[in-house]
């Protein structure tokens, strides 16, 4: 008996991550086995920085805050305990975009936690 590849499957296959990696130099785009390592470290660095996308946008929330809160009087740490005292919950996302575009919005927040101390 004759053996059997499935030549077409594979053939298709190889050419979907080929047509992947289109856009990178040299052999990272045309030749197979370089190719196929560079589309699963891609994959890799994906995962990892979309973990790390999060981490750096928090780290930019709480400077934003820190710097506003600095100029009502306050520290940081020192706002997001009155915060927790005061009963107020917000996420950083939304108090450091209060911060930037509406200063006194964010001044009355302060102002309710500034009064639970």
């Amino acid at each position: 008996m004759p053996r059997s590849v499935n030549h077409v499957a594979s053939r298709n296959r190889r050419k979907k991550i080929l047509s992947l990696t289109r856009g990178n130099f040299g052999g990272r785009a045309n030749v197979w086995t370089v190719a196929k390592n560079t589309w699963e470290k891609g994959l890799q660095y994906a995962y990892r920085d979309r973990k790390n996308k999060k981490r750096s946008f928090r780290a930019l929330w709480i400077q934003r805050i820190n710097a506003a809160a600095r100029l009502e009087g306050l520290s940081y740490s020192q706002l997001m305990g009155a915060l927790k005292k005061a009963g107020v919950v917000i996420n950083r996302k939304v108090l450091a975009d209060l911060a930037m575009n509406h200063p006194q919005a964010f001044s009355a927040i302060v102002a309710k936690a500034k009064n639970s101390l």
